[in-house]
């Protein structure tokens, strides 16, 4: 997975040390009303199913970086309709030594425009799931998010996922 060009400048002087980093997650439905399908990535680092994800950008709103994580990874163009939930996730030790920890911000959008498919290396495939046929194995705070996007809660909703 490609890491973005300003963690590299901070590692080259922080070196392995942790970060904590903004990320976004877009639970993704189409059609809005009716039954829904959600879109999924299968990530090239583990091979598991999870809705798009991605490290925020400098200056960046949550929205912005929603749409560009979306579109890079899926080549689906989506509108955020809002913040859904917040929470935390890691540290997470990578292979190279590097220790980040992710504040993550979940964002409910729907599908614009566009054919879902592989825009770039993170991921291997990309889909549209029946709510009720999500592939196996995905993680319980994937599946704990996309049920957070589908209640749609008055309120944010402000606690720890599982992991």
């Amino acid at each position: 997975m490609a890491t973005p060009e300003f963690i590299l400048a901070l590692r080259s002087r922080i070196g392995h040390d942790p970060l904590w980093l903004s990320g976004v997650c877009a639970i993704v439905l189409r059609p809005w009303d009716g039954p829904a399908e959600v879109l999924l990535v299968r990530r090239s680092d583990d091979g598991t199913w999870t809705p798009v994800k991605g490290i925020m950008e400098p200056g960046e709103t949550v929205p912005q970086a929603a749409v560009r994580e979306c579109l890079e990874e899926t080549g689906v163009r989506i509108e955020v309709d809002r913040l859904v939930s917040v929470g935390v996730v890691g540290p997470v030790r990578y292979d190279n030594g590097d220790v980040s920890t992710y504040l993550n911000l979940t964002v409910r959008a729907r599908w614009v425009a566009g054919d879902a498919h592989v825009g770039d290396d993170e991921s291997t495939e990309v889909g549209w799931f029946a709510l009720d046929d999500l592939p196996g194995g995905m993680r319980a705070a994937d599946l704990a998010q996309i049920r957070i996007a589908l209640d749609n809660p008055a309120d944010v909703v402000l606690e720890g996922l599982p992991r």
